[in-house]
């Protein structure tokens, strides 16, 4: 087995120079900020899925129980222990409730087995009740379940499987029915307070000053999160009109250098905000590949005694190419950031540890994010 490790692009720093030029740009208030007290709501459910074809759960004793009381609202009594669960699989439904969700209106739900079936594609959802936080019913969910993924293949030794995205896990989109409608409250003492989905003081700032300009004294920031508007005198008999007003206001937001790194995928990202002081990069370039094979030990052909036995056989090579010394200059931008480090030919494990290592020389100056 070889394991190497390759890329297509040095940096998910895609930043062009367009990218670069759009800095400063302005965006209106609602790409940025929430109303406080429009929030979404997270509603769940326990439900079982049908139609399965015999990639459902393997007949465990909650998937029986479940199925044999479904059954018995249909006038069936059954003991659980006489009924196969293969067919079918438990499952837990979860949906997020809009702010001011009618009752009627329809919302998304996402289906996780819990047990061991194999996969919900082709399943269809029974009617599931969805509950709150407060154990109140909000939403009913019901329908055929589109997964995005498939496995097939008999699997078990000496067999083999193919699998795609994780067909454990699916979606009905407009699946729930809103039962209850959550009481929301936007405006308070005739103001409101937006919040931004980055807290930044100099955001915050800056948005408090453009709502000013259209409704002059109305605004102030309160923290970094936190700008309260007061509705003005015109404005309090037509709050709706005020607040789409409010929404639509351009405001230049605050980007802070950050650098997000992924170990688990490989992914880099980064803003055109980074700067990198003055310093020389090298990182040498170690490849590690192991071959596992199997070969037959096998007796003389004129033999008297012995038999046939398979021998494992085990390479292993490591080589390192030739590292590059590569200078960058005094602050650079993020092109040349991204130039220079294609130079060394790095991937992006290469460039995770070459950026934690200019964060501790004190070169990187931006937020360095590992997850």
């Amino acid at each position: 087995m070889t394991h190497r490790i390759r890329i297509v692009a040095c940096l998910l720093l895609g930043l062009t120079t367009a990218g670069l030029h759009a800095r400063g740009s302005s965006v209106q208030v609602r790409d940025i900020a929430t109303i406080s007290g429009a929030r979404d709501n997270q509603l769940r459910g326990y439900g079982l899925v049908t139609g399965l074809a015999g990639d459902g759960d393997k007949d465990p004793v909650y998937a029986k129980a479940t199925l044999a009381n479904l059954l018995q609202e249909f006038g069936l009594t059954l003991p659980a222990s006489s009924i196969s669960a293969k067919n079918v699989a438990v499952v837990m439904v979860t949906a997020d409730i809009p702010a001011f969700a009618k009752n009627g209106s329809r919302i998304d739900v996402t289906i996780s087995a819990i047990g061991d079936a194999k996969s919900l594609q082709g399943g269809v959802l029974l009617q599931t009740f969805l509950f709150g936080a407060d154990h109140q019913l909000y939403a009913s969910a019901q329908g055929p379940i589109a997964v995005g993924g498939f496995i097939g293949g008999v699997g078990g030794p000496g067999g083999a499987t193919v699998q795609k995205n994780h067909p454990t896990v699916g979606q009905i989109i407009g699946g729930a029915i809103v039962e209850r409608e959550i009481d929301a409250t936007i405006i308070q003492d005739n103001a409101l307070e937006l919040l931004l989905r980055e807290p930044d003081f100099t955001t915050a700032a800056k948005m408090a000053a453009a709502i000013n300009v259209k409704f002059p004294g109305s605004s102030r920031a309160l923290d970094s999160t936190t700008v309260r508007v007061t509705l003005p005198e015109s404005m309090r008999s037509s709050p709706i009109d005020f607040v789409a007003l409010v929404d639509s206001v351009p405001v230049i937001p605050e980007s802070p250098a950050r650098i997000i790194i992924n170990e688990r995928t490989g992914t880099i990202v980064a803003n055109s905000q980074i700067r990198i002081s003055a310093c020389a990069v090298s990182h040498g370039n170690l490849t590690i590949n192991v071959a596992s094979t199997q070969t037959a030990s096998q007796p003389n052909p004129l033999a008297q005694q012995g038999q046939t036995v398979v021998v494992p056989n085990t390479t292993t090579v490591a080589a390192e190419n030739e590292s590059h010394m590569v200078a960058l200059p005094e602050m650079p931008t993020v092109e040349t950031v991204a130039s220079s480090l294609n130079t060394l030919g790095v991937t992006p494990r290469d460039i995770m540890a070459i950026f934690q290592a200019m964060k501790q020389a004190g070169a990187l100056h931006a937020e360095l994010i590992i997850k």
